[in-house]
């Protein structure tokens, strides 16, 4: 699956994009989380507040419970503001 990451997301863990098998074992969003903060350093910093991060699976806003079996796409990004 491809993997995005947006704003301070991306600037912490230094890509943009990649693409990742987990795990079977990984099967939510919040396992996904904590599956890319033991891959080293920079994704533990970005991924330190998980509360903080949004997620999105094919282009659609979910929660951290939701399933991603079958996702093409997930995106991190920061909570956003309207202006």
């Amino acid at each position: 699956m491809k993997i995005l990451y947006f704003a301070w997301v991306r600037e912490r863990t230094g890509r943009a994009e990649e693409e990742l098998a987990p795990p079977a074992s990984v099967t939510t969003v919040a396992e996904l989380m904590d599956w890319l903060k033991a891959r080293g350093p920079e994704y533990e910093f970005a991924f330190a507040d998980a509360a903080a991060i949004r997620a999105a699976i094919d282009l659609t806003h979910v929660k951290h419970d939701a399933p991603i079996s079958g996702a093409r796409e997930i995106a991190f990004f920061p909570p956003m503001t309207g202006g």
